[in-house]
């Protein structure tokens, strides 16, 4: 059984190291290792707070994006409604134009079958004269081959013009 037991002079000895090993370490090491976990838990308070800062930083970022993308998507809706309002109004105009155009083109033509038609009816009108002029003169020199008929004929319209 004296090997499961210790001796007197041991634990002395063994209380006697600890108590060195402590005491060396309370003075030396004991400062240092607790200078450094504060140092490490202010390091990761820090870094906490940073993240929680960047985090913080980002919804921000976030939403100013999202503010970003709302006031470029109002933008684009805007310009494409400017877009389409310019479309439609040069399409309208395009249309009077046409209209104008087709109306002019329209009376021009009108206008033209008018006179065509005044120069023709006019040319008929002197052809007509003509050929009675010609059919007149025709049927007076067969019926007035004589002086005689040429006679009665002046005295017939002098009867006319007195009655007149």
């Amino acid at each position: 059984m004296d090997l499961l037991t210790p001796g007197l002079g041991l634990i002395f000895w063994q209380l006697v190291g600890f108590l060195g090993l402590l005491f060396l370490l309370g003075k030396f090491a004991w400062k240092p290792i607790l200078g450094a976990l504060k140092e490490r838990e202010q390091s990761i308070e820090s870094a906490l707070a940073s993240a929680e800062s960047a985090k913080l930083e980002m919804q921000q970022l976030k939403a100013d994006n999202e503010k970003l993308l709302d006031e470029a998507r109002a933008e684009r809706d805007k310009i494409l409604h400017q877009a389409k309002e310019a479309a439609k109004a040069i399409e309208e105009e395009a249309q009077a134009n046409a209209s104008k155009r087709a109306d002019k083109i329209i009376s021009d033509a009108e206008a033209s079958i008018e006179t065509k038609k005044a120069a023709a009816l006019a040319d008929i009108k002197n052809q007509v004269a003509d050929l009675s002029l010609q059919i007149t003169e025709k049927l007076l020199r067969q019926k007035l081959a004589s002086d005689q008929e040429q006679r009665a004929l002046v005295e017939e319209y002098l009867k006319d013009v007195k009655v007149n």
